[in-house]
């Protein structure tokens, strides 16, 4: 391993900044301090930013392909269309894989949280092939196989109509046993990869696949990720399912907990919240899915004022339309301007910076390894070029990052002391063939509605009084 010291490098430091040099030892902070003796290669520091590496704590690289193509639809229909595609082969799962990593890494995260989509009948090949993406590049991942066992229409309250639907194609016990075979192959932390137990939410998951992977969860000491609540008709399904609220009936039966992130959550009351901040969960805020399918503003701010951790996600590409984890944290921080008139609960620069990076780790039970400059924590670093025309003129360093609109900032990064971007590029892959061949393998396309769509649409219709 790589030893260095980042000399004469700008970091943050309580309400100003300073100027200190930065030793890495053994792919760990060893020291900050000015005028250290260098250790290892030297790096010159000067007129940049170092800032622990921020998580892109949800979303699902293989939307990539559907990206900037998805009708304008409230998440149930959006969801019936996203299904309709072509099914996803292999190829397709790697090639997004890698430049998911490739642009959360150039927006200034170290850390992906993938709910990975998995091809029916391959799901340990998908996978595998997701862990060699992440590992190629060098990002560390969170892996969260997405899983279900109930189908696309029990996703939709029934309202005053009886509604049957099809049997899921496979049985909980299978799924879970698909997620156990998952730890036991691909679950390795200290080599920057993680197996998190991932249903995809209360829509469409029975309470014995939470339990299960409650119990994989605790048994392998992994952490939970799940949706929850994104949308004002999942508020509905969980009355009709539970008679309750869906945080009251995850409480209930054990699923939230300190190792829980959870997805979106724009539908929760002051009880709910209550909840989320006693079993010390984790909300991801996706600010720019939300507005994308008209699901709502989360009330982040709320959550905050109760203790509740809050970290950010960009979610998948084609309901966002992109990986850029510096836009999602902009429009984080400043969407809830409007939804609370007193300024001094505004999500200033400084704390939406510490959401996206400590507060990530928070959200995976890691931090005590990541998420600040500490000496001891892991070396996960991103290192910002301050002479970058949109980083001047020379104001305020994290305001610019987080306010402005920074385009090809990131001078170098670091994961676990290893460096995978250098000069603004990524050193790891070979990013103009990946370029290559995710145009290759892609067409302009316009998608019409099927049959499926079209009569999933007419019962949202009919049960949110459109």
């Amino acid at each position: 391993m790589v030893n260095f010291t980042i000399q004469n490098v700008l970091i943050a430091a309580s309400d100003d900044y300073a100027t200190v040099d930065v030793q890495i030892v053994d792919g760990a902070i060893a020291a900050i301090a000015p005028n250290l003796q260098v250790i290892g290669t030297p790096i010159d520091g000067k007129n940049k930013l170092l800032l622990p590496g921020f998580f892109n704590a949800h979303t699902h690289s293989s939307e990539m392909w559907q990206r900037g193509i998805m009708s304008a639809f409230p998440l149930e229909l959006w969801l019936a269309e996203l299904y309709d595609f072509a099914p996803l082969d292999p190829e397709q799962v790697y090639l997004s894989a890698l430049g998911t990593a490739v642009e959360t890494l150039l927006s200034g995260g170290t850390s992906v949280v993938d709910h990975l989509v998995l091809i029916p009948g391959l799901e340990l090949e998908t996978i595998a092939i997701a862990n060699r993406a992440y590992r190629e590049v060098g990002i560390r991942a969170f892996i969260a196989p997405l899983i279900q066992d109930e189908s696309l229409s029990a996703g939709i309250p029934s309202g005053e109509s009886a509604q049957k639907h099809e049997p899921y194609f496979r049985s909980t016990a299978a799924t879970l046993e698909i997620i156990e075979e998952a730890v036991r192959k691909f679950h390795r932390p200290d080599e920057g990869i993680n197996i998190l137990v991932a249903p995809t939410g209360i829509q469409l998951c029975t309470d014995a696949l939470f339990e299960g992977c409650s119990e994989l969860s605790d048994r392998y000491n992994l952490c939970r990720h799940s949706h929850l609540l994104e949308t004002k008709a999942q508020e509905k399904l969980a009355q009709e399912k539970y008679g309750c609220t869906a945080v009251e009936h995850l409480k209930r039966i054990g699923y939230l907990s300190n190792k829980t992130s959870l997805a979106h959550c724009v539908w929760l009351n002051d009880a709910d919240i209550a909840i989320l901040a006693e079993t010390q969960s984790t909300v991801v805020h996706n600010p720019l899915s939300n507005l994308r399918l008209g699901s709502g503003i989360a009330p982040i701010l709320k959550y905050r004022q109760a203790g509740v951790n809050v970290t950010f996600g960009c979610d998948g590409a084609s309901s966002n339309d992109s990986q850029d984890l510096l836009e999602a944290i902009k429009m984080g921080s400043i969407l809830h301007n409007v939804t609370d008139s007193d300024y001094q609960n505004w999500i200033t620069p400084r704390q939406a910076v510490e959401m996206a990076s400590l507060g990530g780790a928070k959200g995976l039970n890691i931090a005590d390894k990541l998420g600040s400059l500490t000496v001891g924590k892991q070396a996960d670093l991103v290192l910002y070029d301050l002479t970058n025309l949109s980083l001047l003129p020379r104001t305020d360093p994290i305001g610019l990052l987080v306010l402005g609109h920074p385009t090809n900032v990131v001078d170098s990064a670091w994961v676990n002391g290893k460096q995978i971007v250098a000069d603004g590029k990524v050193t790891t892959i070979n990013v103009d063939e990946l370029r290559q061949e995710l145009f290759n393998r892609s067409q302009w396309e316009k998608k019409r509605k099927s049959e499926t769509v079209v009569q999933i649409e007419a019962h949202y219709r009919m049960v949110m009084g459109l």
